[in-house]
């Protein structure tokens, strides 16, 4: 069904949305850059993608349909799976004795039309629509999906205490066979699958199973903020518990001491790894799942969150063949990230690759990992001894905790290797201070380590977000906190505002709920501060100089504090000036 241009001229310019002055001028251009009309009055903003729609619904002879404000039957809607609906743009949303009609951006899109045909064993009947009406329908299967899973686990969980309170209402300890029986009950299978794809679905990192005294809480971290999921009855924690320890190879009949372990599944072609952690607690072994997507790739140091004069200095030291590049940051600030994507800039067949980390987040092409195994005495140390003798020129260690890693570390970058690690300090001044207190000489610091990164992740704005200006007091306010002017120079110097703009002129934004997003954030991306060891600072090292003396030397030398790089975060509307403080104030 192929759209005729002159047909579509001719209802747009009779409905009066574009003047024929403008459309001339946009024909002109989609001819000129071999484009469709359509395509370009939408980017030039002379007729709205609703309106533009209709009109070509209206050439083509087919319906034009709104789904905005409809609520759609959940068996229709999961008649096309969720992937296929987002990746295609294209939704179920009426069945009837006729067919199947469904809705979408591209009717021309035969091969996912007949893909449904087939799926469904229903005639199709496409119909157009527009953005916004996808968009509202994808939150339906979220919300859909959501209902769905509570109603299994609410369910499930009650037949688990039909059964369990025949006991009484007295904990009874059970044998290790007793266990392994109720890990494998259907009820508790389901809950657990549920509970899993559940938290997959929201896009959580961990999932959070708490033993209260008389409910069990599972909590959801989602963009670093822990979200109560549901409340379940207590009798449902020994199974829940058991299902997660078969499942990740744990002893199940081990309550007193804390035990780890991991398991992977694979969902719509995904490979999904979850580290597993028990603990036991006052009420009970409370559970935590750290869930890691071990396919995530296509990230770029900018798409991280890095500009300007720190993303050329981190460009620069990858070019060094020794050294080290260090990241640091709190637990969940995305540093083994940050290496990664590292190590994919630096990943070129000439080169050998080596990691030793724990766990592995990420699995990469052409690098050899290497998984730590303290338990059997592969700990960090011992791993980054042996990976040396394998002749690597980049060698990526996970984290160093010790002096012995830290000293290893130190060695491998000054025998001709590139070295890549992370480190817990604050902020990037404080990692040297963090190595002084390893037992790292001060000369040795400054022979080796190049940049050091600090980061912290903000949560991102979504599209909905509101825009407004800080007033006089504000200003005044926030200059007490962050020094302004170098906000300001930084900038104008990435032409980011006019060179006259002051902070008056200067928009931020406020995030908007809306129906999809609860609070109007969705994602995190990265606040950083680079600093690179010159000259001046390893003097400054050698001297024996504070952590707070070298932060202000890199400052001088034009570092961007974290801080400062939040409220350009900020500026930019990625984030709101609330979320970088919440974050930088932690």
């Amino acid at each position: 069904m192929q759209i005729n241009e002159d047909q579509l001229k001719k209802f747009i310019l009779e409905a009066g949305l574009v003047s024929k002055t403008d459309f001339e001028e946009v024909a002109k251009k989609a001819l000129d850059t071999k484009q469709k009309i359509g395509n370009v009055l939408l980017s030039e903003g002379k007729i709205s993608e609703t309106d533009l729609k209709r009109m070509e619904a209206f050439v083509l002879g087919i319906p034009f349909i709104d789904l905005k404000n409809q609520k759609i039957d959940f068996s229709v809607l999961s008649l096309i799976p969720e992937p296929i609906a987002r990746n295609y743009n294209i939704v179920a949303y009426k069945k009837s004795e006729n067919g199947l009609e469904v809705a979408m951006l591209d009717v021309d899109d035969l091969p996912v039309i007949d893909f449904i045909k087939k799926r469904s064993g229903l005639k199709i009947l496409p119909r157009l629509t527009d953005n916004s009406s996808i968009k509202a329908v994808l939150v339906q299967y979220r919300q859909s999906l959501k209902a769905e899973f509570q109603d299994i686990i609410q369910k499930e969980s009650n037949a688990i205490d039909v059964s369990s309170k025949k006991d009484g209402d007295k904990p009874v300890e059970k044998s290790e066979s007793e266990l392994k029986e109720m890990a494998e009950d259907l009820p508790v299978v389901k809950i657990v699958d549920s509970l899993i794809f559940h938290a997959i679905l929201q896009n959580a990192s961990d999932i959070h199973i708490e033993p209260g005294e008389h409910e069990l809480t599972v909590r959801y971290r989602i963009d670093g903020i822990l979200h109560d999921a549901m409340v379940l009855e207590k009798s449902a924690g020994l199974g829940i518990t058991a299902r997660i320890k078969v499942l990740s190879n744990l002893k199940l009949d081990e309550k007193r001491l804390p035990q780890d372990g991991r398991f992977k599944i694979e969902q719509n072609g995904e490979k999904i790894s979850f580290r597993v952690s028990t603990l036991p607690t006052f009420f009970g072994e409370k559970t935590v799942i750290r869930i890691l997507k071990e396919t995530s790739h296509g990230f770029s140091l900018e798409t991280l969150g890095f500009h300007g004069e720190g993303l050329e200095r981190i460009h620069n030291s990858l070019k060094q063949k020794t050294g080290m590049i260090l990241a640091t940051g709190p637990t969940g600030s995305g540093k083994t990230t940050t290496l990664y994507t590292m190590l994919d800039i630096l990943n070129r067949p000439e080169v050998n690759i080596s990691t030793v980390e724990d766990p592995i987040e990420y699995q990469m092409p052409r690098i050899n990992q290497t998984q730590v195994k303290p338990e059997i005495g592969l700990t960090f140390a011992n791993g980054l001894r042996s990976l040396l003798r394998q002749d690597p020129d980049i060698v990526m260690v996970g984290e160093i905790r010790d002096g012995e890693t830290a000293g290893l570390a130190v060695n491998a970058s000054l025998t001709g290797h590139l070295v890549l690690s992370t480190i817990h300090t604050n902020s990037a001044a404080g990692a040297i201070p963090r190595m002084i207190d390893m037992g790292v000489e001060p000369f040795l610091i400054t022979a080796t380590v190049k940049t050091i990164i600090a980061q912290r992740l903000v949560r991102k704005l979504t599209p909905t977000k509101e825009k407004y200006f800080l007033s006089p007091a504000e200003i005044k306010n926030l200059s007490k906190v962050v020094d302004l002017d170098r906000v300001l120079s930084f900038l104008k110097t990435e032409n980011i505002i006019g060179a006259d703009d002051t902070w008056e002129k200067i928009p931020f934004y406020k995030a908007k709920k809306s129906t999809e997003f609860e609070d109007g954030y969705s994602n995190r991306i990265g606040m950083h501060e680079v600093l690179k060891v010159t000259p001046a600072i390893k003097e400054m090292i050698i001297g024996g100089s504070s952590q707070d003396e070298i932060e202000i030397q890199a400052k001088k030398e034009g570092m961007m504090t974290m801080i400062e790089d939040g409220v350009f975060q900020a500026v930019l509307g990625v984030t709101t000036l609330e979320e970088v403080f919440r974050v930088v104030s932690e």
